[in-house]
């Protein structure tokens, strides 16, 4: 009894003095720039689970797993794989995924440096990304402070800060006049946005030329 009891002693350091390995995450948006409802999938269970994407909607970011991934998009209701998306996040970091249409390269990402420590609760942080294939180089005017200059399809600006409330916003073509969207938006104090073009110059319903936003994060994350 007296030998079990000290092998077992002895185990119970030894398994105490273990090291795990530490699990790491990355963090993923995706962003629904085409005109169908889509659900994620990775390795068969779909990451989506409160509400599937809508046309012009986000998932905000999902804690998935940091390094190679093949994430799966289905149309909402459908059980085949519309396409698929094979990404190598890092850890700890924070990727958006944009797709406008329904193939692997009609999907592009964005390496998303949230400037958290800088974002003060007056104000608001947002950035720019065209998702739309036919509009061109863009320019964008936010308010009467910003603009965004010759901003090509799947190129991304940086976070720039600005007062936060009701904003018009304007998407015009390079060399052009007349804007292609002139729309208000709010931006709330205390919020990182991304403000992004969408659909096709000729484009009907939900194919239509658009401007959307999402959210990156809020005063509270």
């Amino acid at each position: 009894m007296a030998l079990l009891f000290t092998l077992t002693g002895l185990y119970s350091c030894k398994n105490n003095d273990e090291v795990f390995p530490l699990k790491v995450s990355a963090f993923f948006n995706v962003v629904n720039a085409s005109t169908d409802t889509l659900n994620i999938y990775l390795n068969g269970t779909r990451q989506n689970n409160t509400s599937s994407l809508f046309p012009g909607g986000q998932s905000f970011y999902l804690t998935v797993p940091d390094g190679k991934q093949n994430y799966q998009f289905k149309k909402a209701g459908g059980f085949n794989v519309l396409f698929s998306a094979p990404l190598n996040l890092g850890d700890s970091t924070n990727t958006s995924l944009y797709i406008y249409g329904e193939a692997a390269g009609q999907a592009f990402t964005t390496n998303d440096v949230l400037l958290r420590d800088s974002l003060h609760l007056d104000t608001t942080q947002i950035r720019f990304v065209n998702i739309s294939p036919d509009a061109g180089t863009l320019n964008v005017t936010v308010g009467d402070t910003l603009s965004f200059q010759s901003q090509a399809f799947k190129s991304s600006t940086a976070f720039i800060e600005i007062g936060g409330g009701l904003k018009e916003v304007k998407i015009t073509q390079v060399g052009a006049t007349v804007p292609l969207k002139d729309t208000t938006m709010v931006f709330q104090q205390g919020f990182i946005y991304t403000l992004f073009s969408k659909g096709l110059l000729n484009g009907k319903g939900n194919a239509a030329f658009g401007a959307g936003v999402a959210i990156n994060a809020t005063n509270s994350n």
